[in-house]
């Protein structure tokens, strides 16, 4: 039997932080106070690194001469790309690491529309996202994928925050610990406001914490650099 883990929904979130920022809960302002506080969270640990649970991994079929390929309007970036054949006669596929170009390098191949294997890409980090390769798929190569890692933007919780965030539970407390931060620095209570400094660095030490754990655990080793066997 699988184990059940009661989780918080969007409520129960604007409950515990109106009470740690010493605000009177109030069921309707409340929720929509902390609905609204949810949503500003999520953008924000978008743009502070990477969060594991919303890398997505997917696969793009490339078609012959077309360089330019649209990513879901929710993408923040990319952080990994690779060129796979899935047409090997072994049935095994294998796969070319692709070369990430700024818009200056892009910018400076003189024919962007060079067919062949495609060796690099370039992120339109624009509205909607979008990449570019280069080369172009040619004939021998359109039947290829190319197959990205994207991180997303957490999901929104509903206009009417019934929902629980999209996020693993390890991250709740940093989660209500930012709402009571948020719902407390637009608080028009002097009390309430008076509370920011302290629920500030208790949301930046659950945040830390919580981060911190979710890193990706890889061992990496590093060896001296030995001077001697440069020629």
């Amino acid at each position: 039997m699988t184990p059940s883990f009661p989780t918080f929904d969007t409520a129960e979130i604007a409950e515990e932080a109106a009470e740690r920022a010493g605000i009177e809960f109030r069921a309707g302002y409340a929720l929509r106070s902390a609905r609204r506080s949810i949503e500003l969270l999520s953008i924000e640990w978008g743009n502070r690194g990477l969060n594991l649970w919303t890398i997505e991994e997917t696969p793009v079929a490339l078609q012959q001469g077309v360089w330019e390929y649209p990513l879901p309007d929710d993408t923040i970036d990319l952080i990994e790309y690779t060129l796979r054949n899935i047409y090997l006669p072994t049935d095994e596929p294998r796969d070319f690491p692709l070369a990430r170009y700024s818009i200056d390098e892009y910018t400076a191949i003189p024919d962007k529309q060079a067919q062949g294997r495609p060796t690099a890409i370039h992120i339109k980090r624009r509205i909607p996202p979008s990449f570019l390769l280069w080369k172009v798929p040619d004939a021998d190569y359109a039947q290829y994928q190319l197959v990205y890692s994207r991180l997303r933007r957490m999901a929104s919780v509903g206009a009417g925050g019934t929902g629980s965030p999209d996020l693993p539970f390890r991250f709740l407390p940093a989660m209500i610990a930012g709402v009571a931060y948020y719902m407390a620095l637009k608080s028009p209570d002097p009390n309430a406001f008076g509370r920011v400094p302290m629920l500030k660095a208790a949301y930046e030490e659950a945040y830390t914490l919580a981060g911190d754990e979710d890193r990706d655990r890889a061992s990496v080793k590093w060896r001296p650099w030995d001077y001697s066997v440069i020629p």
